[in-house]
């Protein structure tokens, strides 16, 4: 019989340990990054406990009669202990279910992680899903990666756009200055889509500051103008491209391209996936940006799909 225990803030300690042992957690998960924007989302976060033992959590937030996990967050869903079993993992979603019932709680929307984000095999809530839950598919999400340890096979296309970069003298550096980026893609959101940044300048800066090491900002430089950018969320095995973003002159010279090379042959080499994210434009997943596309696939990458299931109690 599971104990199932609201998180409230004098457990974030407890919580972000089990997160960095967990077999599908990664940083994003951590309450220093959850609670970045706590002020948007009626947190009802749970914790799973058998025998007085932490096995699992879950981040979500309720809006309405329904429980989300978790909308502030590219992918959510259950994270695991590695000794949680599928059997347990289907009496904890029929415990959780009869828990969120008791509190009046009509319907769950359930993210899932995508499994190149799991350290170990992760998907028992998939399986409890379907069998307990009963429930159904309501969004398909559509994002590119690369196995980086299967050999790229960059498209002529790409290859010739380093070499315009390199020919142009563009520099790509690790850079600390997330306003000359911020500049560059808040204004090619704003022109292209009529939309900012997800994060501000002021809350990536605050990001970075709490996850030096995961959250990190190339720029492609030419003549001392920033002419390109990509941010990148390293986790435990994915290299994750969050924004990537050049001005007009940096489209016509590579230096997106440029940025990717030394990413992807160089400093981020050895993990073995990187994940360029979505190419979608609607909240199902429906829209394919197929120019969006053809770019990613132009560096060797392929299809990844993020699922969302929604289920009544």
């Amino acid at each position: 019989m599971f104990e199932v225990i609201r998180y409230t803030p004098d457990r974030s300690d407890e919580w972000n340990s089990f997160v960095e042992t967990s077999k599908n957690g990664t940083f994003l998960f951590d309450r220093r990054y959850m609670d970045y924007h706590a002020d948007r989302f009626a947190d009802h976060s749970l914790l799973f406990y058998l025998d007085k033992r932490l096995l699992a959590v879950l981040p979500a937030h309720v809006k309405g009669d329904t429980l989300y996990s978790h909308n502030g967050l590219t992918y959510g869903g259950l994270l695991m202990s590695r000794h949680l079993t599928i059997v347990q993992t289907m009496a904890l979603f029929r415990e959780m279910n009869d828990s969120l019932r008791s509190e009046g709680l009509g319907h769950v929307s359930y993210k899932c992680i995508p499994w190149i984000y799991h350290r170990l095999p992760a998907e028992e809530d998939l399986y409890a899903l379907y069998h307990v839950c009963r429930a159904r598919m309501v969004a398909r999400d559509y994002s590119t990666n690369i196995f980086l340890g299967a050999g790229l096979r960059w498209e002529r296309i790409r290859r010739r756009a380093v070499s315009r970069a390199e020919a142009a003298g563009i520099c790509v550096e690790r850079s600390e200055r997330y306003s000359d980026f911020w500049r560059v893609l808040t204004e090619n959101l704003g022109t292209k889509y009529g939309v900012r940044p997800v994060h501000s300048l002021q809350e990536i800066e605050l990001l970075h500051s709490r996850f030096p090491e995961n959250i990190v900002l190339y720029q492609a430089v030419k003549d001392g103008e920033v002419v390109g950018g990509v941010v990148l969320y390293v986790s435990g095995q994915v290299v994750h491209a969050q924004y990537s973003s050049a001005t007009s002159l940096g489209k016509k010279l590579g230096a997106i391209d440029l940025i990717y090379q030394r990413i992807m042959l160089h400093d981020y080499h050895d993990y073995p996936y990187f994940d360029f994210g979505r190419s979608t434009e609607n909240p199902d997943g429906s829209g394919l940006n197929e120019k969006l596309v053809f770019q990613k696939e132009g560096f060797g990458g392929r299809g990844l799909c993020y699922d969302i299931y929604e289920y009544d109690l």
